[in-house]
């Protein structure tokens, strides 16, 4: 058995209107844009969502909204995603990236939010052919 669950909201922008789009989104939601020094490419709009991380990513492609999913086991919740339909397109160290039916991005990642928000909101998957 295994947890997961939305952590994160993202809006990815092409890099030359990320500074844009941030501004943007940060008016919109009436939250706080905050670039994250160690990551550049990411900049939070603090609480802009509640019980959401919400980020406007530069991205070198499209822009799109996808969605992380955290979870304690990046393996068994990616076989759960790929089992409805998902398939796998890239990984970036322990995150998958996974395409949903419809073409939307899914990035399944290691929990990030902390342990009690965690325990708190996560839902309980079973692994195949256990009861739950």
């Amino acid at each position: 058995m295994h947890r997961s669950r939305v952590y994160a909201v993202l809006f990815d922008t092409p890099e030359a209107e990320a500074d844009q789009a941030a501004a943007f989104w940060a008016a919109v939601l009436g939250a706080p844009a905050r670039p994250v020094p160690s990551e550049p490419q990411f900049t939070v709009l603090h609480e802009a969502l509640p019980g959401l991380t919400t980020v406007v990513q530069a991205v070198d492609d499209t822009p799109r909204v996808h969605l992380d999913i955290e979870t304690d086991d990046v393996e068994a919740e990616t076989a759960r995603l790929v089992a409805l339909g998902a398939v796998q397109v890239a990984q970036w160290l322990e995150c998958r990236v996974l395409r949903a039916p419809g073409g939307h991005l899914v990035c399944v990642v290691p929990v990030h939010s902390a342990p009690d928000v965690f325990e708190a909101h996560a839902r309980r998957w079973p692994a195949p052919g256990e009861a739950e």
